[in-house]
């Protein structure tokens, strides 16, 4: 009689059998702490101890903001919002990365542009609005696109240079013995080595991006969900101005996530992602 052994399962499909049920319990604390939060807020604010008449209670202001998403004015301010974000991230992008991948590849432009760096970086986007009305005068949406812009370079801008600089020498040292072209070894040893890098720089790139457009919405007026929030502001309608800025939130969420999301699927096989995954 022929005996059968069961041969053990491996480590990789076992993983996909707890993997769910601890995604789930993290999906049901993180929801149900903000469940939380939102009823002791409402039980708060209909006792009056927070005014209602400036902040009105989360179901009142979630029933504004479905109404609003019914009609086609929030559906229009949320897509000038999302075209101010992507064309400041985008031109970021165009020039961060080049720009940080010259400066990370040389020592000597990397010290002669350190102090430039250092000294831009944190001057705050919001300090240019002067700026802005000098350059752009009425094209406001430019405007904001400009301050997006300013904003959005700079994390991106380091990520790059860091990445470039933490290629390790021997890669470098091996490429250059194997005679290498200069090319050859820009596009398999130090962009591979710099995209983890950059991906999380275009992470935080996306999240600026949307902070500044917002944030020139709502002080010069351009156009999206800021303006719309301002005008709520000055009609007294503080429940739709709530809905608007809860809808500004959700936004920046779902970029976030989906930011996160691919940066994991693009970088499944660098070893920071094995070591984050559970």
């Amino acid at each position: 009689m022929m005996t059968v052994i069961a041969k053990p399962a491996s480590r990789e499909s076992i993983r996909p059998l707890h993997r769910a049920p601890d995604r789930a319990r993290r999906w049901i604390g993180s929801l149900g702490g903000v469940a939380l939060v939102l009823v002791l807020l409402e039980v708060i604010i209909r006792l009056e101890v927070l005014p209602s008449r400036f902040l009105p209670p989360p179901t009142v202001v979630v029933a504004t903001l479905f109404t609003e998403l019914g009609t086609a004015n929030a559906w229009w301010a949320m897509l000038d919002t999302l075209r101010g974000w992507a064309i400041g991230l985008g031109l970021a992008a165009l020039i961060a990365v080049p720009l940080g991948l010259l400066l990370g590849s040389s020592e000597f432009a990397y010290r002669a542009t350190r102090p430039i760096v250092e000294f831009l970086r944190p001057v705050p986007s919001v300090a240019l609005i002067p700026l802005v009305f000098l350059l752009f005068g009425r094209n406001l949406g430019d405007g904001k696109i400009f301050l997006a812009v300013f904003a959005a370079v700079w994390p991106l801008l380091i990520q790059t240079i860091y990445g470039v600089r933490n290629v390790l020498p021997t890669q470098l040292d091996t490429a250059r013995s194997f005679q290498i072209r200069r090319r050859d070894v820009a596009l398999r040893v130090v962009l591979p080595s710099a995209l983890p890098y950059l991906a999380t720089g275009v992470r935080i790139a996306s999240t600026v991006s949307l902070i500044l457009v917002l944030t020139g919405e709502i002080v010069i007026n351009a156009g999206g969900i800021g303006e719309q929030i301002n005008l709520a502001r000055e009609g007294g309608a503080v429940a739709v101005m709530y809905a608007f800025v809860v809808l500004s939130g959700i936004l920046g969420l779902l970029l976030n996530t989906i930011f996160a999301r691919l940066e994991r699927r693009v970088l499944r096989w660098h070893p920071s992602q094995r070591k984050a995954q559970p």
